[in-house]
């Protein structure tokens, strides 16, 4: 197939890429580029790319694609919670947009990185399934349960959507980021000697490995469309669900002689649900996901003994994602829009 990806110079993305491309698949990225000079270790795949904002794109930048695999967005609950109106403009309208000209286009099959966030605020005892109710609390979960209503409503005989309902990634990526909880927590621990928790330990956090994710992706790609027409599944493994607490624990005896630490201020948090994943067993036998948590901790270890990670490096606007931004905003790079200064509106470029 030839596949668009979209947000392909991301956490997810880079590693989608590489994946499809060793599957046999044809190709192409679009992205803005906000965080290429985010990259922690290279090479990335080289593919044909289209430097562009999510709320440009055109009819033409779709045209003679099978697939979009659509990532690109702001990318989680801190970031989406800094402009929540920019986060639905993003998020939401462009992503529903862009659904629409991918099938004015004739673009049969469109995959869409949702979240686990969509079920917020949920019960501690209760394993939900794709059939529970939505009850996101930030404005990230917020989007994603709208794309999800507007893009279903697309669904007829010559386009094909799927929602993967990906849980907190975790795991080393080319784009590696330090804002999700497993990847914060080694890093911290591996460059200061201490985990530091910001709530009280308690909520519950369904896990997957970044490369998972894009088994997910891929195994929904090569499916047959009826299989996936129209459906969403949650993407993980039941037993990886896990409290923070028992996060940091495994984070605990994997890096030698850490210790962990609660802040003074950490209460609750009401980002709180166990999820069940059932369905995606069941339904894509060749979803295989070959991680879990532990495994993941002694990666990214691993990775950040060899480059001697410091705590610098990974709280400074090179990779803090909220800095970042604020950084090229001081710089002119990006507008308040994250737009950038030196694209214009509707410019391609092919790499």
């Amino acid at each position: 197939m030839r596949v668009l990806v979209t947000g392909h110079h991301g956490y997810i993305g880079t590693l989608l890429a590489d994946m499809l491309l060793r599957a046999g698949h044809d190709v192409v990225g679009l992205d803005s580029d906000l965080f290429l000079d985010s990259l922690f270790r290279g090479p990335i795949p080289s593919v044909p790319s289209i430097r562009k904002d999510l709320r440009d794109v055109s009819v033409a930048d779709l045209d003679g694609f099978d697939a979009v695999a659509h990532l690109a967005a702001i990318s989680n609950d801190p970031m989406g919670d800094l402009n929540p109106e920019l986060t639905m403009e993003i998020n939401h309208v462009a992503s529903v947009r862009l659904a629409e000209l991918a099938k004015e286009a004739g673009v049969q099959r469109f995959i869409f990185s949702s979240s686990c966030s969509t079920y917020g605020a949920a019960s501690q005892t209760e394993l939900l399934t794709e059939e529970a109710e939505f009850n996101p609390v930030t404005a990230y979960g917020k989007s994603k349960v709208l794309v999800e209503r507007d893009v279903a409503k697309l669904a007829d005989e010559r386009f094909s959507p799927t929602f993967l309902r990906n849980t907190t990634a975790y795991g080393y990526s080319r784009f590696l980021r330090f804002d999700i909880v497993l990847n914060n927590f080694v890093a911290w621990a591996a460059s200061t000697g201490k985990i530091f928790i910001k709530s009280d330990g308690t909520p519950w956090r369904p896990m997957v490995h970044v490369e998972d994710i894009c088994r997910a992706f891929l195994a929904v790609l090569e499916a047959e469309r009826s299989v996936v027409h129209n459906q969403a599944f949650n993407v993980g493994i039941t037993e990886e669900n896990y409290q923070i607490r028992d996060m940091a624990e495994i984070v605990r005896q994997t890096v030698p002689g850490c210790r962990v630490e609660y802040s003074s201020d950490g209460g609750p948090d009401l980002r709180c649900y166990r999820v069940d994943f059932t369905k995606i067993k069941r339904m894509l036998p060749k979803f295989q996901p070959v991680w879990d948590v532990r495994k993941g901790a002694e990666e990214l270890y691993r990775v950040f003994k060899q480059v001697q990670l410091k705590l610098d490096d990974f709280e400074g606007p090179r990779y803090m994602r909220i800095r970042h931004l604020q950084k090229l905003m001081a710089e002119g790079t990006i507008g308040p829009d994250l737009r950038r200064a030196d694209v214009p509106a509707h410019s391609v470029s092919v790499a």
